[in-house]
């Protein structure tokens, strides 16, 4: 075990903390692993799998498939539901990408029974009532994610899963990686990716150099400034460095300034759950 893993870990006991895994790259090494407690390898992410999202629109926009200035409802074209809010008309694909939607229910997939949201999430997203007008408030929400998932798919004429695991997993050299799908068969987006930490962290290397990782690009320079510049959910953190987390404490770390990228998984339903960053942001060789 390095130095940095082994300094996280007596932070993790120290704590108490129930984190089962942790991973670690430096530059564009390999993953480094360290497991706190056994468990089973594979877990959800929730809410990084919105990271995999982004990257899968944007390499729908590197390769002019999309622009994040489309609006929704011309992305999804004849599978844009026939009656919808009319506010939707003023939405881009930047804007979900940002949450910038104001709707009447929470849309929290991971908290909701499935009948919910009836058998087909599209049409019901898309009609709910909105809470305000379009650019007055926003409204961090599941339901942003599916649709740009619902989108991807669209643009790229396969499933998004398909497409990702491809052009991304297989080449990642990812071992397992399942991801939950709708009642009509289309991947959730927000959340319910179920892979091993140390391939989650391969993700944020990809970020860290740039669009590339061991020798091959997966997203070009532009896009991966694009998603910093903007907090398309990897967002400024601690230590100048960028975030995406996950329910019950998973989160996604890149450290620029320490060409580093850590990842870990757990169980940690409180208000605590991320109390680890400060630690991983602040080590010091």
């Amino acid at each position: 075990m390095n130095h940095y893993l082994d300094y996280l870990t007596k932070e993790i006991k120290k704590r108490g903390d129930n984190y089962f895994s942790i991973a670690e790259i430096i530059g564009d090494g390999d993953p480094e692993t360290v497991t706190l407690k056994q468990n089973n390898p594979c877990q959800d992410i929730y809410s990084v799998a919105k990271v995999f999202v982004v990257t899968a629109i944007g390499m729908c926009v590197d390769r002019g498939l999309l622009e994040v200035t489309d609006r929704v409802v011309d992305a999804l074209g004849d599978e844009c539901p026939a009656t919808y809010h009319p506010y939707w008309d003023e939405i881009t694909i930047h804007d979900l990408l940002l949450h910038k939607i104001d709707l009447s229910h929470s849309l929290d997939i991971d908290c909701f029974d499935a009948n919910t949201f009836t058998d087909d999430y599209l049409n019901f997203f898309m009609n709910l009532e909105w809470l305000s007008k379009p650019g007055e408030k926003s409204r961090y929400s599941d339901g942003a994610f599916y649709l740009l998932a619902r989108i991807a798919e669209i643009a790229l004429q396969e499933p998004c899963d398909n497409f990702l695991w491809r052009e991304l997993f297989f080449p990642l050299k990812c071992r397992e990686v399942a991801w939950s799908h709708c009642p009509k068969g289309h991947v959730i987006g927000a959340t319910g990716i179920y892979l091993r930490v140390d391939d989650m962290v391969k993700l944020g290397a990809i970020y860290l150099n740039k669009g590339v990782y061991q020798g091959k690009r997966y997203l070009s320079e532009d896009w991966v400034n694009r998603v910093f510049e903007n907090g398309y959910e990897l967002r400024p953190d601690l230590g100048n460095s960028y975030s995406k987390g996950g329910m019950n404490g998973q989160k996604l770390l890149i450290l620029p300034e320490q060409n580093r990228v850590v990842a870990w998984l757990g169980y940690i339903p409180s208000p605590s759950a991320f109390s680890l960053t400060k630690a991983a942001t602040e080590y010091n060789d």
